[in-house]
């Protein structure tokens, strides 16, 4: 017997939908995915320390017990969850048919993908390190720009497109200087971004270079970078890093199921829809959002897509 909703991810995405989707009495499953070394079950807010940004937490929240309350709740309502990975799809027929990286198989009436987006990193172990424990290394200075830690501080950002100018224009309303690494001699951003960078007197670029380590025990006292030239190196001190070298979406499941744009997010093909290219399909999260990459909006989309095949289900007499 087919399921009438599986949500594949976790996070505020996933866990929002299953919320909605189990007070619609839908019965839905949540696959949560399987921890490994670049993802865990809860997505990128269980590498997070201190969550400010969130409405509802004045005093701020644990980025890993915000997530634990989100999936609490929705165990409130009897969502079922299994920690799986669904490794592969096939939308062709309906019901569809999902398996998992438990050789089980499950079919659904819909299903809602929440697998989100995880940042590219440098992949240096101190990097890492730092960023697992709260040590001052970040991959969204949106999310973490304000804590207290970084205030009037010298901060690294390691990128040259859009994403680094813009993250690098934020963090000077906190910091005391930021210091823009790119590998190149020249930004990938576009000009507005660019003028706006180097028209900002907080603003420094250190050009042609890599960071090739990050410095500090608990906390970052610094960066090594070097010369893509000559191959010097140089130590740069500062009191945070963070990386804007973009995301990749976790979609390599989907095999082509459901129609992604060029950097691998699925497109909803309606504005302000969470509708795929597969009717019955819908997306939520980080997985179809390449440019807010927030949690309150992936819940927010998280609560549509749960709406949306509510809908879609009472409109094709399945519930």
């Amino acid at each position: 017997m087919a399921e009438k909703i599986v949500i594949i991810g976790s996070g505020p995405a996933g866990w929002t939908a299953a919320i909605y989707a189990a007070r619609a009495n839908l019965n839905p499953i949540v696959y949560e995915g399987e921890p490994s070394n670049i993802m865990i079950p809860g997505g990128q807010l269980m590498y997070t320390t201190e969550v400010e940004n969130y409405p509802g937490f004045p005093a701020g929240i644990q980025g890993t017990e915000m997530m634990g309350l989100f999936r609490k709740q929705s165990q409130r309502f009897d969502t079922q969850i299994y920690t799986e990975d669904i490794t592969s799809v096939d939308f062709s027929s309906h019901p569809f048919h999902l398996k998992s990286s438990e050789n089980n198989e499950v079919e659904a009436l819909t299903v809602i993908i929440a697998t989100g987006a995880r940042a590219n990193w440098l992949n240096l172990p101190n990097e890492q390190r730092l960023a697992h424990s709260g040590g001052g290394v970040s991959a969204c200075a949106i999310c973490d720009g304000a804590l207290p830690a970084y205030r009037d501080k010298v901060l690294v950002v390691v990128g040259g497109g859009d994403s680094a100018i813009e993250e690098g224009l934020y963090l000077t309303k906190f910091a005391s200087k930021v210091i823009i690494v790119h590998r190149r001699d020249k930004l990938r951003a576009s000009p507005i971004m660019q003028e706006r960078a180097k028209a900002n007197s907080k603003i420094e670029f250190k050009w042609n270079s890599i960071v090739i380590d990050v410095l500090g025990d608990k906390i970052i006292s610094g960066v090594r970078s070097q010369n893509t030239f000559t191959k010097e190196e140089s130590d740069l001190n500062c009191g945070g890093l963070f990386i804007a070298i973009g995301h990749t979406p976790n979609t390599s499941f989907l095999a082509g199921h459901v129609e992604l744009d060029e950097k691998g997010f699925i497109i909803t093909p309606k504005p302000w829809r969470t509708a795929t290219s597969v009717e019955g399909v819908f997306a939520a999260g980080d997985v179809m959002d390449p440019y807010y990459k927030q949690a309150v909006t992936a819940a927010g989309t998280g609560c549509m897509a749960a709406l949306e095949a509510e809908r879609w289900l009472t409109h094709k007499g399945m519930v």
